[in-house]
């Protein structure tokens, strides 16, 4: 009966990130797989989901206040103004805004162009869609964005564009200059973005985050989509969001409400809380997450591994693998586990098969297979522990066992 199933059903495997996750409570490993804090999440945010389970907001609810303090976070931060009452949706987390979003724009054979390496989520909701994602190729080892590569990606069927910074993977933030290339594009093609900025508060070494939809002449064309999952670490809370113009906006509350009809109620209620903290609390999370991104980055370092490029964003670190390394980023992954119970995520899951660069030699293109994603939302002794036993694993030469 499997030929029932349709065509993208067959084509989908199961994450690879989670799988890894599940092998590392199996093997009580610690796991710097995926990305969700091991540390408790602001006590004053959690009394209030309490509170609010207490207080019976226990049924479908649309909490307008999110919308409120949405809209205000997007005048402080970065100028723009925004209607909450009809430009802000309110969705079961950023991967649901994201596919309703898709679901909203994307008609079948669109093309829609993706920075590459990219977050397994994108390509899956376009092609559910009916689209067919356009992957572009940022360039290791800083992930620079080649004008002619992007310039190349573009038809008569490209729709959308979508851009991710700060970047999972890679953890880099994309420049004024980068953003202004990609404004142009979307305005020379007149195409739309669509942005996941679930990291926007998590950034480093003084950078700062900046919307697309910022720039001139691109609020009207771009959906913004984030959450309250990173920066208030409660990713199993499911609150996120879209804010888009009102057209754009009224299509993707329509499919949000068809497909799950409200997020959990008791914590959009908590979400106010979370939303009105103090700037004290997210200058604090920036200093959090900086000192632990040194932690990761000196510890792969001191094992060998060659970090060119410091993530300036998110919580992970993407590390190439040493020159004299021969093993695969799989290979490694796996003897990383067996020897120092240890679980991270082998890089070729974020890159694609799809680059279709005429000219590349396997060669140019091996650094898919040749990179490691660490993650470092994860409690100081979590990242202690993962540090002595990955250290253990150099020998008295100063080589690393693996390699």
């Amino acid at each position: 009966m499997e030929e029932k199933l349709s065509s993208v059903a067959k084509a989908l495997t199961p994450s690879p990130i989670q799988q890894l996750s599940y092998l590392a409570q199996r093997c009580n490993a610690i796991n710097l797989a995926e990305g969700f804090p091991d540390f408790p999440a602001p006590p004053h945010i959690k009394n209030a989901a309490v509170s609010a389970i207490n207080s019976d907001f226990n049924q479908y609810r649309h909490v307008q206040g999110i919308c409120d303090h949405v809209a205000h976070k997007m005048k402080e931060m970065h100028g723009l103004d925004v209607d909450p009452l009809t430009d802000i949706v309110i969705c079961c987390g950023q991967s649901e805004a994201f596919a309703a979003t898709m679901f909203s724009i994307v008609d079948q054979g669109d093309e829609v162009i993706i920075f590459d390496p990219s977050y397994e989520t994108y390509e899956t909701c376009i092609r559910l869609a009916g689209g067919f994602p356009v992957h572009v190729a940022l360039e290791p080892p800083n992930w620079t964005l080649n004008l002619d590569k992007l310039k190349k990606s573009f038809t008569a069927k490209t729709k959308a564009i979508v851009l991710n910074s700060p970047h999972n993977p890679t953890g880099k933030v994309f420049t004024k200059d980068e953003l202004e290339i990609i404004a142009g594009a979307c305005q020379t093609w007149n195409i739309l973005a669509v942005t996941d900025e679930v990291y926007e508060h998590i950034t480093f070494d003084k950078e700062s985050h900046i919307s697309l939809a910022s720039l001139p002449e691109m609020q009207k064309r771009t959906i913004v989509t984030s959450s309250l999952s990173k920066t208030f670490s409660v990713t199993g809370w499911r609150i996120g969001w879209a804010i888009a113009p009102a057209w754009i906006a009224s299509a993707v509350r329509n499919i949000h409400i068809r497909i799950t009809d409200s997020a959990p109620a008791p914590f959009q209620e908590a979400a106010l809380t979370a939303l009105s903290s103090p700037p004290s609390y997210f200058d604090s999370l920036r200093s959090d997450y900086e000192s632990k991104r040194d932690c990761v980055v000196n510890m792969l370092a001191e094992v060998g591994f060659k970090m060119q490029f410091k993530p300036k964003g998110s919580f992970f670190v993407f590390a190439p693998l040493p020159e004299n390394c021969t093993l695969s980023d799989v290979e490694f992954v796996e003897e990383l586990i067996k020897r120092a119970g240890v679980v991270a995520v082998p890089g070729c899951g974020f890159f694609h098969t799809t680059l279709c660069e005429e000219n590349s030699s396997p060669a140019a293109l091996s650094y898919q297979s040749r990179y490691i994603r660490f993650a470092f939302c994860k409690s100081k002794d979590t990242l202690a522990a993962a540090s002595r036993k990955i250290s253990k694993l150099v020998d008295g030469m100063g080589n690393f066992k693996l390699l």
